[in-house]
């Protein structure tokens, strides 16, 4: 998933490498795609999409929605494309997008306009509930429409670390998902690796090795919970989950976790030439597992830590919308109570 800030090299990815040594990064996908809890007819963007497997999943569990995945990776998306074709995933497409530069217009001529928009939760005081009347319903449906967001859901797994302004990709966030709407992001947080780290500088700043890495710039931005809990209000989230996760990345020996520095580490390992490139990531990989022996299997674990993010987008405050949307659930909501208890009806006023 490249996504590289202006002062790094671009990386060179290999989707068909990346495809067949991103098993760790797939198992996460899906235990993020199952917190979704989709309904079915959802519209989900999918930022830092990669070789488009788990857009594609995303795609299979909304057949009455659609699946957008993006990523500044040309090759990645290229692939993309041709694994999953539109004939074969009519709800499912694809876009070559900088994360940092997320804008609607860019999705809204692909929103199909016979699609009828997902009933909204809203944070004014009113909840969309079959007591509430198709009123309501409809009101909340027509006003998702009314923001120009395309998207009901916004999800990203093992992307964002790749991005250094995280506050640029929250703007473009904020503009294209609905309010109401979900932000469900998985990705390196503060802490991140950093055994992999502890292998990797000493074996850089060797003779053989230093002259390739000199003024190499930041290329992984593994931010704090307290970063989050500031930039999520400040671009109109509210959050219902923060926090920081470890977790265990396993790999078949010493072979499968050299083959995830090939096909992950890039920033690093593109930076020695192709003829030596092999013997670093020898060396790199000899170096971890010196410290960090197989267990009984053979796997070679490493510590992560995913930064998690649940929020939802809140309704704008004083907005024409916002105000018919509490009108007409106050009225809802009562003629619901009148329903259930007849005595509570206010008598009319006799002339």
């Amino acid at each position: 998933m490249s996504r590289s800030s202006p002062r790094a090299q671009p990386a060179k990815w290999n989707p068909a490498d990346y495809a067949a040594n991103s098993v760790v990064q797939q198992n996460w996908a899906r235990e993020l795609i199952a917190k979704l809890k989709l309904r079915g007819d959802e519209h989900v963007l999918d930022v830092g999409c990669g070789d488009g497997k788990v857009t594609a999943e995303i795609a299979h569990a909304v057949p009455r929605g659609s699946a957008t995945g993006i990523d500044a990776s040309a090759e990645m998306i290229d692939f993309a494309q041709k694994t999953f074709p539109a004939k074969k995933c009519p709800n499912l497409e694809f876009h070559v997008m900088d994360a940092r530069k997320i804008k609607a217009p860019k999705f809204l001529p692909h929103s199909a306009p016979e699609r009828r928009s997902p009933t909204q939760r809203i944070s004014v005081g009113v909840q969309a509930s079959a007591c509430l009347g198709d009123t309501l319903k409809r009101e909340l449906q027509r006003a998702g429409s009314e923001t120009g967001a395309p998207f009901d859901v916004i999800f990203s797994n093992a992307a964002l670390h790749w991005v250094d302004d995280h506050q640029a990709i929250l703007r473009g966030m904020a503009s294209v998902l609905k309010p109401g709407g979900r932000l469900i992001v998985s990705c390196g947080g503060k802490g991140n690796a950093q055994d992999v780290f502890v292998a990797l500088r000493p074996e850089m700043r060797l003779k053989r090795w230093r002259e390739f890495f000199r003024r190499i710039p930041k290329p992984y931005f593994f931010y704090s919970t307290a970063d989050y809990e500031r930039w999520l209000p400040k671009f109109g989230f509210k959050i219902h989950k923060l926090k920081l996760a470890p977790k265990d990345a396993t790999y078949a020996g010493a072979d499968g976790f050299a083959a995830w520095l090939r096909t992950t580490w890039l920033p690093y390992v593109q930076r020695v030439p192709e003829d030596q490139r092999e013997a670093f990531i020898a060396a790199v990989t000899e170096r971890y597992v010196a410290k960090h022996s197989p267990d009984a299997e053979g796997n070679v674990h490493v510590r992560m830590v995913r930064l998690e993010i649940n929020a939802v987008k809140i309704w704008p405050r004083n907005t024409r919308t916002t105000q018919k949307l509490f009108l007409v659930g106050r009225a809802s909501l009562r003629a619901a109570s009148v329903a259930v208890n007849p005595a509570r009806q206010e008598p009319r006023p006799t002339s």
